[in-house]
């Protein structure tokens, strides 16, 4: 019997309160992320630039860096105090926000939203091994879905807010700061909402504390996150690309919502980035604890792959939704496939977070979470926005034919999706059963 004196856990209130703190810097993240999909347009006449090369922006510029940076910063999160990494995380991707409105060309303003991707990477391995230490495998998928839930809140609040200055961003006047000069109001937003993150940088320094590591939180040798994806490829392949392309379709129809209500319906961009931010904060929220609390029981059942059940469930179901929304004949029709599409197209987001903590030993969970974001990123957030603007570009080269680019992409994705989580749900149960009994 062990004479090791473990550290004491933190008490469950205290837990919840770092799950509140995280959740705040990934919504703050995700505003930072999505308001550019409400600026299209100013920022499409002021650069002179076509939706493909938008979409780089929404897209490609960001996911690049994400997610290949993801792998060296998840090693320092297996190997050193995971609150540092996050606290110059936030600070790092706030500031590169805000550069983005000093961008005096399309160049300059790619490699802001490459800055931002590069400290946003820091932020969910740290937060998902964190995580990982402070909650029993039994509540994990609930804890993963809060924290997840800044990716619709961020989300909404950014198309919300958006649409209420977008008239300004439109149509007001440059204004003129001291040492800056004059902006367009377009490049004004990206200070709004990048400034403010430097006080939640502050908040995770000043009241989050590192949580022991738990289980076997010996540090990993060389190599051995290789080690590990080979005893378990099936599973692990079958989890990152069912994810990849549920992801795929979901960070493609976010970037492009807006814009195809408005250029489908004639529905204004402010009136579209409202509905679709209310539809995205509530029902996505609402979404991510269903689909947690679908899981958690489920595992408490006796079913080891319920995790990769409910990402199936998601891709099954959000696939006649999207297809709906994207061919209704009416706009009140598509608002309301768009709001049970995002209800639904959210349950995946906790859940698969709280799969791989589920299958991973302690000292290499940072580093699968990257890798995990590394895959799916690129899939998902850097070919999304522009699979949608090439199949609408090249296929019928008409802006208003963005309907039929979100259909394709969205019907050609999610059925192979739920192909390739169908295959792995036995190697995954698998895989849990084999990390239950090294715990």
């Amino acid at each position: 019997m062990s004479s090791e004196v473990r550290p004491r856990p933190a008490s469950p209130t205290y837990a919840w309160y770092v799950v509140a703190v995280l959740l705040l810097a990934y919504t703050l993240s995700f505003i930072d992320r999505m308001i550019l999909s409400l600026l299209v347009g100013p920022i499409k006449t002021d650069l002179g630039i076509s939706d493909t090369e938008m979409s780089l922006l929404m897209g490609f510029a960001f996911a690049i860096f994400y997610s290949a940076l993801g792998i060296p910063l998840g090693w320092l999160a297996d190997r050193r105090a995971r609150r540092g990494l996050i606290v110059a995380g936030v600070a790092a991707w706030s500031l590169m926000t805000a550069a983005c409105a000093l961008a005096r060309g399309y160049v300059g303003l790619f490699l802001a939203r490459v800055g931002v991707g590069v400290g946003e990477a820091t932020l969910s391995p740290a937060a998902y091994s964190m995580l990982g230490d402070y909650f029993p495998r039994e509540k994990l998928g609930r804890a993963m879905a809060v924290y997840s839930i800044g990716v619709p809140l961020g989300s909404g609040i950014a198309l919300m807010a958006g649409s209420v200055v977008v008239k300004l961003v439109t149509e007001g006047p440059p204004v003129a700061l001291p040492l800056v000069g004059e902006l367009a109001p377009w490049r004004l937003t990206f200070l709004w909402v990048g400034l403010p993150g430097l006080l939640v940088a502050l908040l995770v320094a000043l009241t989050v504390r590192e949580p022991p590591r738990q289980g076997d939180a010996s540090k990993a040798g060389r190599g051995e996150l290789f080690a590990f994806l080979q005893t378990h490829p099936a599973a692990i392949a079958a989890h990152f690309g069912g994810m990849s392309l549920v992801a795929l379709v979901m960070y493609g129809a976010m970037a492009w919502i807006p814009q195809f209500l408005h250029r489908t319906y004639a529905m204004p961009v402010p009136q579209a980035g409202l509905w679709f931010g209310v539809a995205t904060a509530a029902c996505g929220a609402a979404g991510l604890l269903l689909g947690g609390w679908m899981a958690d029981g489920l595992y408490r059942r006796g079913f080891k792959d319920a995790h990769l059940r409910v990402i199936r469930l998601n891709a099954v179901l959000l696939l006649p939704l999207f297809v709906g929304m994207a061919l209704a004949p009416t706009a009140p029709l598509a608002l309301g496939l768009m709001i049970v599409a995002m209800l639904i197209g959210t349950i995946h987001g906790g859940v698969a977070g709280a799969a791989l903590q589920l299958i991973t030993p302690n000292r290499l969970r940072a580093r699968m979470v990257a890798l995990y974001f590394l895959v799916a990123n690129l899939i998902g957030l850097g070919l999304g926005p522009t699979a949608i603007a090439l199949v609408t570009d090249l296929a019928f080269g008409r802006p208003e034919a963005l309907r039929y680019g979100l259909a394709i992409v969205t019907g050609v994705a999610l059925p192979v999706s739920a192909l390739i989580l169908t295959a792995g749900l036995k190697p995954f149960a698998r895989a849990v059963e084999a990390a239950e009994q090294n715990t």
